[in-house]
């Protein structure tokens, strides 16, 4: 580990390089997450962490004309994946109902937060879109699957990385809201009961592997993934756009943010 001869936790090193960033950017920091697999609950032993934030400048420097950068790639080696995006990007995606953004929202491992980001959130809920979501984890699924999951020998850790996206289709579908980060509260509400214990069991066989092991391909959960891409990809071409044109919400929380 490339930083073993720091004392404190994991978290600790992440908000001394979240305050590193500030002073060294000259920005505020609104909100700082856990992203990936140990955010979604199935981590290897040897995962990184990713972190990922959102941060805002000050106001002068939105007002300036030239062209400028919005978002800070800080580190990225075998311990700290450490990124985040300007405030001015994230609402803008969130216009698009960015998937993802959602996901850094409601992730379970929060390392900082304000209550200018709770406030932010609450005005962007209501630009997010099911058939957005939807395509997006159908896209994720599709990729990964026909990637990752079609040789005799396969990581077991990918196979989360297609089941997780279908389950949260399975949520948007059921519900029409943002699905939950963690793989187990998607697993325990939308998972059909006749696959949940190969997927317990593949979860406890894949945290003791390394990110490079491989396994034999699970026939069961193949035909199964094939299944649900055939079928979602029914469902999304039927939906309608449920996207919101309007930007006054975004607008308002933007220009009336108090740093």
């Amino acid at each position: 580990m490339k930083y073993q001869n720091f004392e404190g936790s994991i978290e600790e090193l992440v908000l001394l390089k979240l305050k590193e960033i500030e002073e060294a950017e000259h920005i505020k920091i609104l909100h700082a997450i856990e992203s990936g697999s140990r955010a979604w609950g199935f981590a290897s032993p040897d995962s990184d962490y990713d972190v990922r934030f959102i941060y805002v400048r000050p106001q002068q420097y939105y007002l300036e004309l030239q062209p400028k950068q919005d978002f800070i790639e800080w580190i990225l080696d075998e311990t700290l994946d450490i990124n985040g995006w300007d405030l001015s990007k994230t609402l803008r995606h969130f216009h698009k109902s960015n998937a993802t953004l959602f996901e850094w929202a409601n992730s379970p491992i929060v390392y900082y937060t304000t209550p200018q980001w709770q406030k932010i959130y609450m005005a962007c809920q209501k630009y997010f879109s099911c058939k957005s979501a939807m395509y997006h984890y159908y896209g994720t699924a599709k990729k990964n699957y026909y990637e990752y999951l079609t040789d005799e020998f396969v990581k077991y850790k990918k196979y989360f990385y297609v089941l997780r996206p279908i389950l949260a289709c399975k949520w948007i579908e059921k519900k029409a809201c943002p699905p939950p980060v963690l793989l187990k509260e998607l697993t325990d509400e939308v998972l059909e009961s006749e696959y949940k214990e190969t997927i317990y069991q593949l979860l406890d066989a894949k945290m003791q592997m390394r990110e490079s092991e491989k396994a034999p391909r699970i026939d069961q959960l193949n035909l199964y993934i094939e299944e649900k891409l055939a079928y979602y990809k029914e469902v999304i071409n039927a939906m309608t756009d449920d996207r919101i044109a309007d930007w006054t919400a975004l607008n308002t929380v933007f220009i009336n943010l108090n740093i």
